[in-house]
């Protein structure tokens, strides 16, 4: 899809396409909307993360809660969105054996007592193998910094999720 087509989209169809860029967060795509016209896939990223970026901590935290935990009861419920559905598969975790999964899960519970906000990690761009490691690094940063490194992977999700969506090579020209 090229820009054209973006920025001649109505509210509705805008919401729809770029709804779940940011997970869960239409009211996000809805912002951006009123900030036509977009020049390319760099300018429209910028007015969804500038909208994040302008939030108080709390609603930056509320983008957070909109994260479902990775390999969690949404992946297995089959209740996750079908942008998570493809990531967290190909990231690995559907296929994680019982004992993977529980460590994951115990170590998801112990990250949101502890932050209020599931452990976000842009999958697409991890080792499997690493998440479990990272999660547990992460549990033991300060709160401030942990919402910052949190909204900073939102971000990278974000940015590959506007990449596929207008069939561009997510690592830049």
């Amino acid at each position: 899809m090229d820009m054209e087509k973006v920025n001649s989209m109505d509210f509705g169809e805008f919401v729809d396409v770029f709804g779940n860029v940011i997970e869960r967060c239409p009211l996000i795509a809805a912002a951006v909307w009123s900030q036509r016209p977009f020049s390319d896939l760099e300018d429209l990223e910028k007015h969804f993360f500038a909208l994040i970026d302008a939030l108080p901590q709390s609603g930056q935290e509320g983008i957070l809660r909109c994260h479902p935990d990775l390999a969690g009861r949404e992946l297995q419920r089959g209740t996750l969105t079908a942008e998570s559905q493809r990531e967290q598969s190909g990231a690995g975790l559907t296929s994680l054996g019982a004992d993977e999964r529980l460590r994951l899960a115990e170590l998801n519970a112990q990250y949101r007592a502890r932050f209020g906000f599931p452990f976000v990690l842009a999958a697409r761009l991890t080792d499997p193998a690493a998440m479990p490691r990272e999660l547990a690094r992460r549990l033991h940063c300060p709160p401030a910094q942990e919402l910052r490194t949190a909204l900073g992977e939102v971000k990278k999700i974000g940015h590959l999720r506007l990449a596929d969506l207008l069939c561009v090579d997510p690592s830049g020209p």
